[in-house]
């Protein structure tokens, strides 16, 4: 992740702005929790200034684009947290936990550090019918598919988790992948693929990018997809995942 993210991470922190429904939906999530551990941090987005938080971000490009006044940040790996038992009152890891080299041990260290819960923003690797997956970058399925931890996986690393749909709105300002299902023209830009880490690791783009620009102009996207241009969201297959820790079968690292 460190690597990936030094090479693409330049300007990340413009194209991935906080959406205000996401972090509202973290917010409620977080609860009354008042210390929280942001693990893989980024840039900083999701951090509230009305809880004491400290980030954790290996990648220096990410680091140095952390706004003046933002979260204090320690350069950690998930996979060893720098910090003791239950040192905190809440983790919290958003869309990052599929960039951790040792998975397993990263889930082990929340549980270890959380006190009360654990927040999580993921992709469920068992859905579909992103269009833009489904049909121009297929690729991307088989690229993430294995990164992303399934939801069973969570809960053999957590115990009992509450798992909530988490729906995209139609302007999300936050540059994911799934963030401009609704903006299709989005995806021919530069600027915006550079914030989606997924493209990076796609070797020919070219062509899908031609197609689609072609089926945007002569009116097939259109056509076929015309019915998301009403949606106002859209359950992409992102989840909000939540572990109250002390609930019956809570997993605890050691």
């Amino acid at each position: 992740m460190t690597q990936l993210y030094d090479e693409i991470g330049v300007g990340y922190g413009n194209a991935r702005r906080p959406d205000p429904r996401i972090a509202a939906a973290v917010a409620r999530a977080l609860d009354q929790a008042d210390t929280v551990v942001n693990v893989g941090a980024g840039a900083g987005s999701y951090e509230s200034s009305a809880r004491s938080v400290v980030a954790v971000e290996p990648s220096m490009t990410m680091i140095r684009q952390r706004p003046v006044g933002s979260a204090p940040c320690v350069r950690a790996s998930a996979s060893a947290l720098p910090f003791r038992d239950a040192a905190f009152a809440a983790a919290l890891a958003i869309l990052t936990v599929h960039h951790w080299p040792d998975r397993a041990r990263g889930l082990a260290e929340l549980a270890r550090v959380a006190q009360s819960r654990i927040v999580l923003v993921t992709w469920d690797p068992a859905t579909s019918g992103f269009w833009l997956v489904d049909d121009y970058f297929p690729e991307i399925a088989e690229i993430d598919r294995p990164n992303f931890p399934t939801m069973e996986e969570l809960r053999r690393a957590f115990g009992r988790v509450e798992i909530h749909p988490l729906p995209i709105p139609h302007d999300c300002v936050d540059g994911f992948l799934g963030a401009y299902w609704r903006r299709p023209h989005a995806y021919l830009d530069a600027a915006v693929r550079g914030a989606i880490s997924t493209f990076s690791k796609i070797h020919t783009l070219e062509p899908a990018l031609v197609r689609l620009r072609r089926e945007l102009e002569d009116g097939t996207w259109e056509r076929r997809y015309g019915d998301l241009l009403t949606r106002s969201e859209m359950d992409l297959g992102y989840r909000l995942v939540t572990s109250k820790r002390g609930s019956t079968g809570a997993a605890r690292a050691r």
